[in-house]
């Protein structure tokens, strides 16, 4: 497969009328929004490297609820 894959809307504002931009390789034009962006291939992601973030954003979602007490708003001592 030698074609690149091209975005089918914007990430600003959603809308589907983009063009290639003079700008350069990977330069889209939204006509919707008047903005213009670049998208870039960074790389792939090593299979422990995204386990590893995974298991620390769950550990940290898990930690932040357990040190809330599941109370919202304040309490105040009388």
């Amino acid at each position: 497969m030698s074609e690149r894959a091209a975005p089918f809307f914007c990430p600003y504002c959603g809308d589907e009328d983009l063009r290639p931009s003079e700008a350069g390789h990977g330069a889209w034009e939204c006509h919707g929004c008047r903005r213009a962006f670049q998208l870039k291939f960074l790389g792939l992601l090593s299979p422990t490297a995204s386990a590893a973030t995974a298991t620390a954003a769950h550990a940290n979602s898990a930690n932040s609820t357990a040190n809330d007490g599941g109370s919202s708003g304040d309490q105040r001592d009388d």
